[in-house]
């Protein structure tokens, strides 16, 4: 593996890492309350630690220089003096003036501090002379004058008292220096006199300044963080708790309360949430009540007119059975009693069926089957329907497609779906198709007619729902059909989706798990047109059925696409 590759492959390693850690802490970062607390309070006390540590730092760096340079400016003045009156009879231009200056630095820097006046802070120093371009002559020289800057030199050679922080190189390590200059006046002239004072002292003192901010800023930093967090942790926790207890109240334990302490904000809403909580639990309760009362009472009147109408039944079969011999209109009561009392019978078996499936005993009966008989076996069964309204049939069913289902149920569901279509199709034909994959099989029935409006995909599963009121059902349905296949799908852990637009007609899609227990991901089928988006994520549409007429709202994402379309 080339250099570049192996660069390039470590880049991409650093890459995901960084997206891994930066993922996980947003994670934490949405998920913690406590944690975002702690954070903000951290970075702005950071903010704050480092402003006023520089600020800090600042001024003490400020007043420790002010002071040295002070103390070396007297220093300066004082040594100016005495080097005025040790080379009072000194000529530069003679031969030996290097000696005479050399002697003066000597005694300069050998006098008694006793005899100089008070510059306790100016500490050692080196001095240097030198006559300077106003001397006629050569230059002669003393002392380190080499490192002292051009610049400087220039400045004392006009006459000026002048000062320079510089960096000098003594052995290989830099020392920070103050260099001070001044004039000399001697009786043939003036040299040029310079003190350098290293601040060798004054660099180690603000070291320890600094080191000594950066160690109290972290400590308050640390002291800071941990304050926050107990501060936090005792705000967060009831809420915390707040959330657990609702949560599982959430999941159906209607009993659990918040313990309340005290009198303060976090008590007030541990009343708060008890109150609602026992409201709710007191309506969930009557509800219940209500559901179970309006199931019994749904279950026994099914029952009940069971019996007379299997009387009234024998008595229509023996006049149907006799119409040849009825007048023509007695004749035509006959027929519409037979037509009418086989729609009753079949309403009565779909509130059998919806009661069975609200009490939760309806039984999945799954077993393996060819999915194309199946859907076939369906389709005959409203071929008469679909004759009467002048309906083609398109069938699109693949053989060799197996799945663990039960029959009855799915031959239900797609015989509801396609009378369903046949309904509203007006005429126009009706697609059934059916495709499968890995883990799911999937019929969808499609049909060109009057559609749907937006937000009636979410109302076309409810009991006894129509679009218009004023449409005839040619099935003849009791208006559970959809209803019931909702909920038979729901057996299954399968999906049942409707799409629809205006004028385009509309489609319904069973997707069912090929085995039991299996979990849907997607449908072999796509549910709109190809030239519709495609929902961003499929749901199941098992929902809680509630008591006969009340709306069931779907839960799958095709409402919302019907919505916006």
């Amino acid at each position: 593996m080339s250099l570049r590759s192996r660069f390039v492959r470590g880049v991409g390693q650093l890459r995901r890492l960084g997206s891994e850690v930066s993922e996980a802490f947003n994670a934490v970062w949405r998920r913690s309350l406590q944690v975002r607390v702690v954070i903000s309070t951290l970075a702005l006390s950071t903010a704050v630690v480092l402003v006023l540590g520089l600020v800090l730092q600042t001024q003490i760096a400020s007043q420790t220089l002010q002071a040295k340079e002070a103390d070396t400016l007297n220093r300066a003045d004082s040594a100016r003096a005495l080097l005025e009156r040790e080379l009072a009879g000194v000529d530069p231009d003679r031969e030996g003036a290097a000696g005479d200056l050399n002697k003066a630095l000597d005694r300069l820097t050998t006098v008694s501090t006793s005899d100089e006046p008070a510059s306790p802070g100016a500490g050692e120093f080196r001095a240097a002379l030198t006559t300077g371009p106003r001397v006629v002559g050569p230059v002669v020289s003393a002392g380190p004058i080499e490192d002292v800057p051009q610049d400087l030199r220039d400045t004392v050679a006009r006459g000026t008292l002048a000062r320079k922080y510089v960096t000098i190189d003594e052995n290989g390590t830099p020392v920070p220096t103050l260099v001070i200059g001044q004039p000399v006046r001697t009786a043939n002239g003036e040299l040029e006199f310079y003190l350098l004072f290293p601040l060798v002292d004054e660099q180690r003192t603000l070291g320890l300044v600094q080191s000594t901010l950066i160690v109290s800023g972290l400590i308050l930093l640390l002291l800071l963080a941990g304050i926050a967090s107990i501060v936090t942790r005792q705000v967060v926790r009831p809420i915390r708790q707040a959330a657990e207890i609702a949560e599982r109240f959430a999941e159906g334990h209607l009993d659990e309360r918040m313990p309340v302490v005290g009198e303060d904000e976090v008590a007030r809403l541990g009343e708060s949430y008890n109150e609602m909580a026992s409201s709710i639990q007191n309506q969930i309760r009557q509800l219940e009540e209500f559901g179970a009362l309006q199931r019994r009472f749904t279950s026994d009147v099914s029952h009940e007119l069971r019996t007379p109408l299997t009387t009234v039944r024998m008595a229509a079969d023996v006049l149907y059975a006799s119409r040849a011999e009825l007048l023509p209109a007695l004749r035509r009561s006959s027929e519409l009693l037979v037509a009418e009392l086989d729609r009753f019978e079949a309403l009565l078996a779909d509130l059998l069926e919806i009661s069975r499936l609200d009490a939760g005993v309806a039984e999945l009966g799954a077993e393996r089957v060819d999915m194309r008989g199946v859907v076939e076996r369906a389709v005959e069964l409203v071929r008469g329907i679909a004759a009467e309204a002048d309906t083609p049939l398109e069938l699109d069913l693949p053989e060799g497609i197996y799945a663990d289902v039960d029959p009855r149920r799915v031959e239900r569901i797609v015989r509801n779906l396609v009378a369903n279509a046949i309904d509203h199709g007006e005429g126009r034909p009706v697609e059934i198709t059916l495709r499968a994959d890995d883990h799911a099989v999937a019929v969808l029935v499609r049909d060109h007619g009057v559609g749907l409006r937006p937000g009636e995909a979410q109302l076309v599963f409810n009991r006894f729902w129509r679009a218009e009121e004023s449409r005839a059902r040619r099935s003849g349905g009791s208006g559970l059909g959809l209803s019931i296949a909702l909920e038979d799908a729901r057996l299954h852990g399968g999906w049942l989706q409707a799409w629809g637009k205006p004028g385009e007609g509309a489609a319904f899609r069973l997707t069912l798990p090929r085995e039991p227990g299996g979990v849907l991901v997607s449908s072999p089928l796509p549910l709109a047109p190809d030239d519709e988006p495609e929902p961003a994520a499929e749901q199941t549409a098992s929902v809680p059925t509630p008591p006969l007429g009340w709306p069931v709202v779907t839960p799958d994402p095709v409402a919302s696409e019907a919505e916006t379309s």
